[in-house]
């Protein structure tokens, strides 16, 4: 906690200082910032790699170099996600009915919350759709198929996907 006085005098210290304009008096330009985006592969505990073809379809795939296997993770806000092919530029969603599909542009279906499990590896759980009041997650079965959200939970193996950057 901070008092009066010393709240006021940061007011007057920023009040002082000229504001800060960049070109044509617009917002300051960004320079010096870190904007890259690092690339990663996602590898499910069922030992597929997630992946976003070209058609926009979801899949597992047992080959780390398959088109569509990198994908870049975007921060949304703290905890959630939207998950990008770069390959295809398709963003991953989840519909109401817990499919999984790509889509051209982020909408709210692409939001993911991204939590950390006590094992090492994350789950996936879709930020804008439930399936009787439970959270509905990212998941590649047995055969690299995705399962439909509704039918998954936190504990199970096939939500649990490891990140592994790519060099």
């Amino acid at each position: 906690a901070t008092s009066r006085a010393t709240r006021a005098a940061r007011r007057r210290a920023c009040a002082c200082a000229p504001p800060a304009t960049g070109p044509a008096g617009g917002p300051p330009a960004a320079t010096g910032t870190w904007r890259a985006t690092l690339r990663w592969r996602r590898f499910s505990a069922t030992r597929f790699f997630l992946r976003i073809d070209g058609g926009g379809g979801v899949e597992g795939t047992r080959w780390r170099e398959r088109p569509g296997s990198i994908v870049e993770i975007r921060s949304v806000r703290v905890g959630v996600v939207a998950i990008r092919a770069v390959h295809t530029g398709f963003y991953l969603a989840m519909n109401k009915r817990g499919r999984l599909y790509g889509s051209v542009g982020r909408t709210p279906n692409c939001k993911f919350t991204e939590r950390i499990e006590e094992n090492g590896y994350n789950t996936y759980a879709s930020l804008h759709w439930r399936h009787r009041g439970r959270p509905m997650f990212l998941s590649l079965n047995s055969k690299g198929r995705p399962q439909r959200g509704g039918r998954t939970r936190r504990q199970h193996l096939s939500t649990h996907f490891l990140p592994i950057l790519v060099s």
